[in-house]
């Protein structure tokens, strides 16, 4: 996503919809409230999706370095090895407090 053009288009989203809520509400401050409402959703969305992809990118890139790759799969395969059964219970003591 290239900043500068999703400004410039954020911004006449923001002029369309506060033209369109003016023609619909003929108020000027409920326009301004329901645009300034319109660009917090349109800046999350937008937060979210760049944290989305550089989600992504890191994944990508953890998967192309065998040492992670390699470490993860340690991690995972410590962790179904564990001397902990299922069946027997907790040693916790339980007391009313």
């Amino acid at each position: 996503m290239y900043a500068p053009r999703v400004f410039v288009s954020m911004i006449a989203v923001l002029v369309a919809f506060a033209v369109a809520a003016y023609l619909m509400s003929g108020s000027i401050f409920t326009t301004v409230i329901q645009t300034i409402i319109c660009a917090v959703i349109i800046q999350v969305g937008y937060f979210v999706c760049i944290l989305y992809l550089v989600r992504r990118e890191k994944l990508e890139a953890e998967r192309n370095r065998p040492d992670i790759a390699a470490a993860r799969a340690n991690a995972v395969i410590g962790a179904k090895r564990d001397d902990i059964r299922a069946d027997r219970p907790g040693n916790l003591p339980a007391r009313d407090i």
